[in-house]
């Protein structure tokens, strides 16, 4: 859309993409890609050294004070009378493709002789930014699998939730290591063990590379697709 965003999407939704892409050329370069070669995946079977930390309640009362102390945001975390706690969480996401919303098409109805507006519903794909990141309020007894339906409730995204993962990033030793989470671990309980420090955990959603293709995470729609470009290789 513009020499200075590196936004895409498909030619006939341009019209219906409203981004400000004024910022100056170059900005948010700092991760051109690069990093992919030194990411070291670890299995998701294997628990982090966050996970085998166990907190009783002062332990927690202790951390979420040090925490709050070390942050130079608005961002804190809270005790809650129950024992729970609650915070923020930035999760950046790295999409290599494009996901769905919906989109409502606007069709001519002739009952009665006369033509009414009636909404088909539809969906269309695009790309999300380079570098897009939100942050989550949530309880320390939110799991993975939660995050990632509130991510997508966030930006509109209807495709199944399965098509995704939640990663945590840690850098030790000038390697990145990127540990899948499994569906019941809670990612604010990792953010208060490890620090607010985005080098020692950040979080990132990617696609859920599993080795075997979920097809009953696709609709037919997109099922047809696949067919297609098949028949269109061969």
């Amino acid at each position: 859309l513009s020499p200075d965003c590196s936004f895409t999407c498909h030619y006939r939704c341009r019209a219906l993409v409203r981004l400000d892409c004024s910022g100056p050329a170059g900005a948010g370069d700092e991760d051109d890609g690069n990093e992919q070669v030194l990411e070291k995946d670890t299995n998701v079977d294997e628990p982090s050294e966050w996970e085998k930390t166990e907190l009783d309640q002062a332990q927690v009362e202790q951390r979420i004070k040090e925490y709050n102390s070390q942050i130079n945001s608005n961002l804190f975390m809270s005790l809650n009378k129950d024992g729970s706690y609650t915070g923020f969480i930035k999760v950046q996401l790295k999409l290599v493709r494009p996901v769905s919303v919906p989109a409502t098409k606007r069709v001519p109805s002739l009952q009665a002789g006369r033509p009414h507006p009636q909404g088909v519903k539809r969906r269309t794909s695009f790309y999300l930014p380079k570098g897009t990141v939100k942050h989550l309020h949530i309880f320390s007894h939110t799991r993975a699998s939660e995050v990632i339906d509130a991510l997508l409730r966030k930006f509109t995204v209807i495709d199944n939730p399965r098509k995704f993962a939640l990663f945590e990033r840690s850098e030790k030793d000038e390697q990145v290591y990127l540990r899948k989470l499994a569906d019941d671990e809670q990612p604010l309980r990792l953010r208060l063990l490890a620090g607010p420090s985005e080098k020692v955990l950040s979080f990132i959603l990617k696609e859920n590379e599993t080795g075997e293709v979920n097809w009953d995470a696709f609709t037919l729609p997109e099922l047809h697709n696949f067919l297609l470009i098949l028949q269109r290789e061969e």
